[in-house]
């Protein structure tokens, strides 16, 4: 690619990209998935807000008298933070997608791409991915289970992975960027 400097003259740029590592690729397409379904998820929420509500108020109501023992208000304080918690899974998937997604982009352009680096974008992505949909199921959950904090504990299994790739992909990704931009040796 030729482009002119500031005194006009062409000069040439050095455009040779190396192959990205599946691991990496898949990293990188499980953040792109997590921004994908917060997008998703605000669209629905925007085109079916009311029926969605509707529903979760439906699966409160359907076991009232089981899992509240008649108390409305219970009921209806279990459906307003399940409807949050449906908010989270949006709001999760977008963020933490786009963070991952940068962090991805970081190890590719400043890092050697070694294991640190391949598990770091898998990890980052994959807990993007995870724990967005903790959140979507928790909030789906907890309107039959009679309580949020219940839906939240039964899906720890969801969450505690998804939490810790995330830190763990994030914590990586430091320290290959660290090594890559102040302690690798000097390029000819």
């Amino acid at each position: 690619i030729l482009y002119a400097n500031h005194k006009g003259r062409q000069r040439t740029m050095n455009t040779h990209l190396r192959p990205v590592p599946k691991s990496i690729a898949a990293g990188l397409c499980l953040s792109l998935l997590a921004v994908l379904f917060g997008f998703v998820l605000g669209g629905v929420f925007g085109a079916a807000e009311s029926s969605i509500r509707k529903r979760l108020d439906n699966c409160g109501s359907a076991v009232l008298q089981s899992a509240y023992q008649g108390n409305v208000a219970a009921k209806d304080a279990v459906v307003k933070k399940s409807w949050e918690y449906l908010k989270r899974a949006h709001l999760h998937g977008g963020a933490i997608g786009t963070a991952a997604i940068g962090a991805i982009v970081s190890l590719i352009l400043l890092c050697r791409l070694g294991m640190l680096a391949r598990l770091s974008a898998l990890a980052f992505g994959s807990g993007a991915f995870l724990y967005s949909l903790y959140w979507l199921f928790a909030g789906l959950v907890a309107p039959g289970l009679g309580s949020a904090s219940v839906a939240k504990e039964s899906l720890s299994f969801i969450a505690i992975p998804g939490a810790g790739l995330c830190i763990l992909g994030l914590c990586g990704t430091i320290v290959s960027v660290v090594r890559g931009c102040f302690f690798r040796s000097a390029e000819p």
